[in-house]
């Protein structure tokens, strides 16, 4: 394994910070206090090519490769303060093109694709239920074929992206088959009738990035917007939770990075006693457990790019990333405040906003109770 970045990813690399210092961290405050979408930043993003990534030049993507996927990710993490906007760009990258891009029929990549890539629409995904949060394959949404359609009914919870999506994939059981066999996945657009999206949720922390309900009253969606084979939906559920718990929690890593250089900077400069804080040892041993974490992280994340580069699955590997990952900056953004103390815990510095955005990591893309589940099933127990 050879996690070398060539000279052409570092110098993207680079770029990403540069724009993102630039263009999306301005008022990034006010936005958050306010809950509120930033769809310049949005729409920025698109021009850079930050939505198109992993998708191919034919279809209006740059055509990159998951390192590089990843190492883009990691510096939006680290240059971006607007996290929520991040986590949208996420959902809509790696829970809605990405599954289009390997499950889609050509006519379904050509229509949705290059839209996508420029942000004229905005995806998501919608598997979770009230009562089929882990258990995922308990769905009760339905999908029954009458003629050229299907008819969907249920509803949908804590949806990402779906009060401002164009369509979202919407998983739905289709057959009598219990478990992840009945499943069928299907893109579906917010002007199909039957389909309606609640007020976006409050939330504790990601608050620019818009979550809500989705309600299907026999909604009729196209055959033609089946995505892959009827039953198939499982296999395109585990396929994306590849690429989103190795692509998106690189921005966990990212910011992990500059929590650590903003408590590096603050140890060197608050005095306490008549010396630097830093050179107390409960203060240095902290930041160099950070800095653990962030050698750590990176070595289990790039090995999952790193298979996924070679054609090879990695669904333990990916699981360790996203448990190791998410729980790391959950403990990092505890610290942080620790080694900031009073100033740590005001939301003007801006400290303790880690910690409200890094809890929702130890449940989104499978919680981290379902990773360590995962993680023991791969051996055997």
């Amino acid at each position: 394994m050879d996690f070398t970045f060539n000279e052409s990813q570092k110098l993207f690399y680079d770029s990403v910070v540069k724009f993102a210092k630039k263009e999306l961290c301005a008022h990034s405050v006010e936005r958050e206090k306010k809950g509120e979408f930033f769809r310049e930043g949005w729409d920025k993003c698109a021009d850079f090519g930050l939505l198109a990534l992993p998708v191919p030049k034919e279809y209006g993507g740059l055509g990159m490769d998951i390192f590089t996927c990843v190492l883009t990710m990691e510096g939006l993490g680290y240059a971006c303060k607007d996290s929520g906007l991040l986590f949208a760009i996420n959902s809509h990258v790696w829970t809605c093109i990405i599954p289009i891009l390997h499950f889609g029929t050509e006519e379904q990549k050509k229509k949705y694709l290059p839209l996508m890539c420029k942000g004229k629409m905005i995806g998501g995904h919608a598997m979770t239920e009230p009562n089929a949060g882990s258990d995922a394959f308990s769905i009760r949404t339905t999908a029954v074929r009458q003629g050229d359609r299907y008819i969907l009914n249920g509803t949908k919870i804590f949806i990402s992206n779906a009060p401002i999506a164009d369509l979202l994939i919407v998983f739905a059981r289709s057959g009598t088959q219990k478990g992840f066999a009945g499943i069928t996945a299907f893109i579906v657009e917010k002007e199909t009738p039957g389909f309606s999206v609640g007020k976006p949720f409050e939330k504790m922390g990601l608050r620019t990035a818009p979550t809500g309900e989705v309600v299907l009253a026999d909604c009729e969606v196209p055959a033609e917007n089946r995505l892959g084979r009827e039953g198939g939906g499982s296999a395109l559920f585990h396929s994306e939770m590849e690429w989103e718990r190795s692509c998106l929690f690189a921005t966990h890593l990212g910011a992990m990075e500059a929590q650590l250089e903003a408590c590096v900077k603050y140890a060197k400069q608050r005095e306490q006693f008549g010396s630097a804080i830093g050179k107390f040892q409960a203060v240095s041993s902290m930041i160099a457990d950070m800095k653990v974490r962030i050698e750590l992280s990176k070595l289990i994340l790039y090995k999952v790019a790193w298979m996924k580069s070679q054609g090879k699955r990695a669904p333990l590997e990916s699981a360790i990333a996203k448990l190791y990952l998410s729980e790391s900056f959950v403990q990092s953004s505890l610290d942080a405040i620790q080694i900031h103390g009073g100033y740590g815990y005001m939301a003007e510095f801006e400290i303790e906003k880690y910690l409200r955005d890094a809890v929702a990591g130890k449940i989104y893309s499978g919680t981290s109770e379902i990773q360590r589940n995962t993680i023991a099933s791969w051996l055997g127990l």
